[in-house]
Parts: C-alpha cells; sequence; structure tokens
C-alpha cells in the first residue's frame, strides 16, 4: 500500500495533476517583477528592504549548506537535535532565490540550487520527539518557497530530485497528522493551533510544488473544516464588536503571546499561498484571520481587549497571558499590504504593529535570524518590505 501511495504523489511531479500557478506560493512573477522595478528605480521603502536582505549573512552566494541525512527535532534519548542546520540553510536558500529574482544573476541563483540539491541529495529522515512534526511543518513550507521561485531557472537540473524528497522525507509525517493525530490521545483537542497550522501550511506548498492538487486541497480543506484546533474557526473561537471594528481572539492568546504570533504569522503564510492560487483564504468568515491580526496587535501594542476564557477538555486558559507580551515577528508587511492597501480594510491595529515592527528594524521589517537567533527567530522568511510593500 505504501508503495501504491508513493507511486500517486510521485507521479504528479512528472506530469501535473491539477493547473497551479507558478512561482505561485508566497510570491509570484508579477511580484518579482514589482519589486525589481522598486529596486532598480531605488525607490524606497523597498529599497530599504533590499539594502536589509543584501546585508544578511544568509545573502552571501559564498554560503556553505550544512546537509544532515536525518535531522532530528526533539530529544529522543539517543540523537542530539541538529535541526538548526535545516532551518539555516532554508533561509539562505531563500535569500539567495529572491536575490536572483532581483538581479537575475545567475551567481546567486547557482548558489539557491546549490543548498537544495546538497539537501535532496542527503535528507533521508526528519525524526526525534513529537516536535518532529514542528519540522516538517515549519521547515517544510520554507523549504518549499526556495524551490518554488528556483524552479523557473533553467540551469537548475535537480528540480524533481528536490520535489521527491518533498513528498518522500516531509510529506508522510504530514499527511499522519492529519490523518490520525487525533487517536493519540491529548494530542487532539489537546494540541494548540500552532502545530496544525505548521501541518497546513506544509500541505498547501507541498501541493503546489508538485503540483499535486490532493496534497494542496488537503491543506485548504483542514484550515476551512478540519476538526483539529488550526481549523480557523477553532483557532479563532470568539469574535467581538469592539471600540468600532470587530477583533478576534486567537485561542493561544491565553497561552503567551508568542506562540499566538507565530499563529498569526502561520494564518498570513496560509492566506498569501492560497490567494495567489485562487483560493482567497483572507477573506473567508468575514476575514476573521484580519479581525485576529487587529486583536493581537492591540493586545501586543499595550492597549485593553476583550477576553473569554477558553476552555475545551485538555485545555483551559482562564485569562489572557502577559507572557512575551510584544513579541515581534516579521509578518506585518504581509497583513497590512494585503487588507490595507490592496483591500482597503481597517487595519488600524496591524497598521500600527507594521510601523513598529519597522522602526525597530531601523526602516525595514527584517527576515530570518534578526527576530532571534534560535529556531524562534526562523519560524518566518520575513523580508516583508522589500517583498509584499504595495503602492496605496
Amino acid at each position: 500500500m505504501k508503495g501504491i501511495f508513493y507511486f500517486f504523489v510521485l507521479a504528479c511531479v512528472a506530469s501535473a495533476c491539477s493547473t497551479f500557478t507558478h512561482p505561485g506560493l508566497l510570491h509570484t512573477s508579477e511580484d518579482f517583477d514589482r519589486i525589481r522595478e522598486k529596486v532598480n528605480e531605488e525607490a524606497e521603502p523597498w529599497m530599504e528592504g533590499w539594502k536589509k536582505l543584501v546585508a544578511s549573512p544568509y545573502s552571501d552566494p559564498s554560503y556553505k549548506p550544512n546537509p544532515a541525512s536525518i535531522i532530528y527535532r526533539g530529544y529522543d534519548g539517543t540523537h542530539a537535535e541538529n535541526y538548526a542546520q535545516l532551518y539555516q540553510d532554508v533561509a539562505a536558500a531563500y535569500v539567495l532565490a529572491i536575490r536572483w529574482s532581483v538581479t537575475e544573476n545567475s551567481t546567486y541563483a547557482d548558489a539557491a540550487v546549490g543548498i537544495l540539491d546538497a539537501w535532496s541529495a542527503n535528507l533521508t529522515e526528519i525524526s526525534g520527539t513529537v516536535d518532529l512534526y514542528l519540522a516538517v511543518g515549519i521547515y517544510g513550507y520554507e523549504f518549499c518557497q526556495a524551490a518554488e521561485i528556483m524552479r523557473t531557472y533553467t540551469e537548475w537540473k535537480n528540480f524533481n530530485r528536490f520535489a521527491k524528497m518533498m513528498l518522500r522525507v516531509f510529506y508522510p509525517a504530514i499527511n499522519q497528522w492529519f490523518v490520525g493525530h487525533e487517536n493519540w490521545g491529548s494530542w487532539g483537542g489537546g494540541v494548540y493551533p500552532g502545530w496544525d497550522l505548521s501541518q497546513i501550511a506544509a500541505a498547501v506548498s507541498i501541493g503546489v510544488l508538485t503540483d499535486n492538487q490532493t496534497i494542496y486541497q488537503q491543506g485548504v480543506n483542514w484550515f476551512l473544516n478540519g476538526t483539529g484546533n488550526g481549523q480557523i474557526n477553532n483557532a479563532v473561537p470568539y469574535t467581538y464588536w469592539y471600540d468600532n471594528q470587530v477583533l478576534g481572539q486567537p485561542m493561544e492568546t491565553g497561552r503567551d503571546q508568542g506562540h499566538t504570533m507565530l499563529d498569526i504569522a502561520l494564518f498570513a503564510a496560509i492566506g498569501q499561498m492560497t490567494y495567489n492560487q485562487g483560493n482567497d483564504l483572507f477573506a473567508h468568515n468575514d476575514s476573521i484571520i484580519l479581525s485576529a491580526a487587529e486583536y493581537e496587535a492591540r493586545y501586543n501594542l499595550g492597549y485593553d481587549v476583550p477576553y473569554k476564557a477558553y476552555g475545551n477538555a485538555y485545555l483551559g486558559l482562564p485569562i489572557i497571558s502577559n507572557s512575551s507580551r510584544g513579541n515581534i515577528r516579521p509578518t506585518w508587511e504581509l497583513l497590512y499590504n494585503h487588507y490595507g492597501v490592496l483591500k482597503g480594510l481597517n487595519t488600524t491595529w496591524t497598521k500600527k504593529y507594521r510601523d513598529m515592527v519597522v522602526e525597530n528594524g531601523g526602516g525595514s521589517e527584517g527576515g530570518s535570524g534578526d527576530y532571534g537567533s534560535d529556531s524562534g527567530g526562523y519560524d518566518q522568511l520575513g523580508w516583508g518590505t522589500l517583498l509584499y510593500t504595495l503602492e496605496g
């Protein structure tokens, strides 16, 4: 049965099972045309974002990848954790891919695909504790971003090998999460939304990358109708009309603000990727993603928000948490520009948080590694001022 499953998903690499826009995850060809034009014109704020990206150590084409055959996240009692090797190389592949797309200089393309090739030639397994699901989810969706950009580079000969690695190494755990984790006792209703959301982001990404509509739709369906806490109406269980706008209370805001901010970032990534494929999840349920972003931005800027005690059979979150209040993650340019500039909706607090993040970054939103040296600093790819700014 396993062999039949692999035959199906691998066959979709060579011949599309459905028509997708390529590149069409976080960025499209039209996006890069806009960005390239603005950088060539030295227009602000794009130029400030470009300077920040170019200054990143991950943008150096002499960057050397550090692949492993097995990545461990979570100490299993035997093997040391080594997942930093993966998320750092993912960050470099993505930044170099962007640098190539803007400059059209093959030096950066060759460096980016060199990283992708090193991993597709070596990685056979992701293991550890249950935390391995965070690795396949977060790093899986991030890795796909670089590959989706680089698929248009005609000199990349190993795209299919990379795509097969995503199907063989990352996707089986993602699929196992969707079809089985609720049978793991408290891992059903007791798991926080970020776990589900990372799997959704990865499924959407892998589906597009490998032209597999089944995998793509698996992620979309879980976001809209899944039984896990990452299903959007479970992840944002309460909404309020408050101070002349709708605010959506994310479940995890009773846990801490750092994890809730990760949820917001994953909402944004899922929304952007599906929007680029013609599915406007940003608009779902009266733009509930925006309502959640406005709630989080307002609270983390130091203002009061309504809060209703959350609880189920496994989780009890009676009060809103002050832990890591003011957490900064590079996702606010994406959210502000989509909702505020493109759609003209009320983004009062999202814009204020965007402004704070940009000011904190010296004039632009940064990216991987700029917001912490541990895994939390690499949970978002970032570089939003360069990549998502639209003319309003």
